[in-house]
């Protein structure tokens, strides 16, 4: 084979793949939007309410891709993203039957220097409806202010799915707009999976 073919033969592949890696590079988790949806237990905690409380709270969350983040010298990355959750609770035990909720956030995300999984954590709040009943020691009106904070562990699964495991505390009352105002504070776990695009 003459010299100029055995050459060009290289060079036209290295054309080729540096062409393509950007179609075949995956992006890092944090450079997605996602879709989360967690659901989990809580159990009622404190002393706001002579009631004992169990809620499931399930949560549809969308989070930005990163809006501030930093590297570290070994490869891992803290990042902040933006996280807008929709929340529908089912009162298992207690004498409101459910709420409904939209709250906000930032996710705060630590992830390892291979990108494959990370340990989160936020705190945020919002505001929400539930039916309430008017029993002594329950929530004192339907319209109430909600605060939680959470944090867990997010597994990278297949391309575009994520796995998560957490644990929460809830918080909702009325904000002082009835008196008794006894609110509710709660804490347990939650599960869930998550949709990167």
């Amino acid at each position: 084979m003459p010299l100029r073919k055995r050459i060009r033969l290289p060079a036209l592949v290295a054309l080729w793949i540096a062409w393509l890696h950007p179609l075949l590079a995956q992006p890092r988790p944090w450079e997605n939007t996602a879709l989360n949806l967690e659901s989990g237990l809580l159990w009622q905690v404190g002393s706001s309410t002579p009631l004992s409380y169990r809620l499931v709270p399930t949560q549809l969350s969308w989070r930005s891709r990163d809006v501030l983040g930093h590297e570290f010298s070994n490869g891992s990355r803290l990042v902040v993203r933006h996280r807008f959750t929709l929340l529908g609770t089912w009162v298992q035990q207690g004498p409101e039957s459910h709420y409904l909720a939209i709250n906000a956030s930032p996710s705060v995300e630590l992830w390892s220097p291979a990108a494959r999984w990370c340990a989160f954590g936020g705190a945020g709040g919002g505001l929400g409806w539930l039916n309430s009943q008017g029993v002594r020691g329950s929530q004192g009106q339907d319209f109430t202010f909600n605060w939680f904070a959470r944090g867990g562990v997010e597994f990278l699964g297949s391309k575009n799915m994520r796995w998560t495991a957490g644990v929460m505390f809830q918080h909702m009352s009325n904000g002082g707009q009835t008196k008794p105002n006894p609110g509710i504070d709660a804490v347990g776990f939650t599960l869930g999976g998550a949709w990167a695009f």
